[in-house]
């Protein structure tokens, strides 16, 4: 047998555990308490109702055996000490508006009128304005045990931002908005998590920088979301994600209520590992990030086209021949594939002045050859027609509700290697055929990203298109693929993750996760898949 020991840190509480590796499972755990061992109880995972202020317990605090899934269940404040919460959350913030709890607001904040997922309204809305207020919430939050979850640009698909069934504290960011500054020689900005990318873009441009934050997803989408999320955008292809080295650093709190700042801003640094990228992606689950220093791209001169083809097929040949030559890693270049229905959609709306052939479409910045059969190749002439032309593959969403009125929409990704993105575009589309929906599709075809636009009506609709995205997702992960490649995972595909990722891959997740927030306060049920015994 041998011993692993290691040290845990809860509250004002500090020990050391050690592990007897052989014993049965509950047993052969001693802690060090004050210079003498006492042994543990045997471990039990599962939910209670404590009062504020009581010590986790062994699983609380991230103890497993070996051969036992680790389970973040935790125990969370009773109806009184959520109502205790939020009195002292109006005494912290006594300014009008800044802490709300009418019955619209609460609901409004847990849901989102573009995500059909699960969701329950929070107990209290609390705005903040600096990393100070946040750490006040935190510390709240930890003090009553009542789960904490971050908002700000309400552009979530996958439910990130959803209250949580007992009660919850959403965090409001949205007024963190400042550019704190600009170092225009270093080529970076610092600026609070609630600053917007077009918005961060648009003051560059104003200023007459030429620089641009490069990572493009949905207009509106926040700092925060977008490291929480781990985002990408149109311009994947060229400037990669928000996993790539855009982000030089966060300031973020912990749920201890802590501040880090992850690293300095030199542009490389191969001090430890990265603790900046542990929060990429995280979805709000181990801290809160409350800033970010931002590496900028200079403004390259483009065109912007258009360019169709027959089908999907020769469109995907068309991109990785340009993608393979050797001038194509440093072409700018940013890809959008809209299949013909988009197109469709596109022109019965009446959104654009002149209407498009329904063609399979790529909208592009680079320019190109009629090698792959394109049948139609168009170049915006000026700067106000190539801004109109690829705003107009951004129409996709709203072409397509406003072409079926009194439909819903339930907006989905995947991503698979872009060699695949032919066969899951032709089987997806057999597939919502066969099942009798209305959809259109969208990819960034030069890293085979995939969203899917699904119609319904009613409930009956609404269950048809779960399974399709069900279908969907797994039809990606069979293909080597990934259940999302910028939405995130939230509430939505958290059930796929063991398939895509490996149960032990995921219980390492869950690992960290525990050790960084040990009660589970920081946005829980999204993310991390439900544990399953072995």
């Amino acid at each position: 047998m041998s011993v692993l020991a290691s040290l845990l840190s809860v509250g004002k509480l500090a020990m050391v555990v050690v592990r007897v590796q052989g014993a049965p499972p509950g047993f052969g755990l001693y802690v060090l308490r004050n210079g003498t061992f006492d042994e543990f109880e045997p471990l039990t995972l599962g939910t209670t109702q404590n009062k504020a202020g009581d010590s986790p317990s062994s699983s609380e605090a991230g103890l497993s055996s070996a051969d036992t899934p680790i389970s973040l269940a935790s125990s969370y404040g009773s109806p009184d000490d959520v109502k205790e919460a939020i009195k002292e959350l109006g005494h912290a913030f006594p300014g009008q508006y800044l802490v709300q709890t009418n019955k619209d607001s609460l609901e409004r904040y847990g849901s989102s009128e573009n995500s059909y997922h699960p969701s329950s309204p929070h107990s209290v809305i609390v705005q903040v304005k600096s990393t100070k207020d946040v750490v006040t919430v935190v510390n709240i939050s930890r003090k009553y045990r009542v789960p904490l979850v971050p908002y700000s640009g309400a552009t979530s698909l996958e439910g990130h931002y959803s209250g949580y069934p007992s009660g919850s504290i959403c965090i409001d960011m949205f007024a963190m908005d400042q550019i704190l500054e600009i170092n225009e020689t270093d080529g970076d900005l610092q600026c609070q998590a609630g600053a917007r990318w077009d918005d961060i873009n648009r003051v560059l441009k104003e200023k007459g920088i030429p620089l641009f934050f490069p990572l493009d997803p949905g207009p509106g989408a926040t700092i925060g979301g977008m490291i929480g999320t781990g985002c990408s955008g149109t311009n994947a292809v060229r400037y990669g994600t928000a996993k790539a080295e855009w982000f030089l650093n966060v300031t973020v709190v912990l749920p201890s209520g802590k501040v880090i700042k992850t690293r300095q801003r030199a542009r490389k640094s191969s001090a430890g590992f990265d603790t900046t990228k542990l929060f990429i992606g995280a979805e709000g689950t181990l801290g809160i990030v409350t800033e970010a220093t931002l590496r900028l791209a200079p403004l390259v001169p483009t065109k912007v086209a258009m360019a169709q083809f027959p089908d999907v097929k020769q469109a995907v040949s068309a991109v990785q021949e340009i993608l393979n030559t050797p001038c194509g890693p440093h072409i700018r270049i940013c890809l959008t594939c809209v299949i013909h229905t988009v197109m469709s959609a596109v022109n019965t709306a009446g959104i654009v002045e002149k209407p498009y052939p329904v063609q399979d479409t790529l909208f592009f910045k680079l320019q190109g050859s009629p090698d792959h059969g394109g049948t139609r190749f168009e170049f915006a002439a000026t700067d106000e027609e190539a801004e109109d032309l690829w705003e107009n593959r951004k129409y996709a969403l709203m072409s397509t509700l406003a072409s079926n009125p009194g439909m819903k929409c339930w907006t989905t990704d995947v991503c698979v290697p872009v060699s695949k993105l032919p066969q899951l575009v032709y089987e997806t589309k057999e597939d919502l055929t066969q099942a009798g929906l209305k959809f259109t599709i969208v990819g960034h075809v030069g890293d085979g990203n995939f969203h899917g636009l699904i119609l319904f009506r009613d409930d009956r609709e609404l269950q048809s298109v779960g399974e399709a995205v069900h279908r969907l997702i797994y039809r990606a992960i069979a293909m080597d693929g990934t259940c999302t490649g910028e939405h995130g995972v939230g509430i939505g595909k958290r059930e796929y993750l063991v398939e895509e990722l490996g149960e032990d891959t995921v219980e390492l997740m869950k690992t960290v996760k525990r050790a960084i927030d040990p009660l589970n306060l920081f946005n829980p049920g999204k993310l991390y898949p439900e544990s399953k015994s072995r």
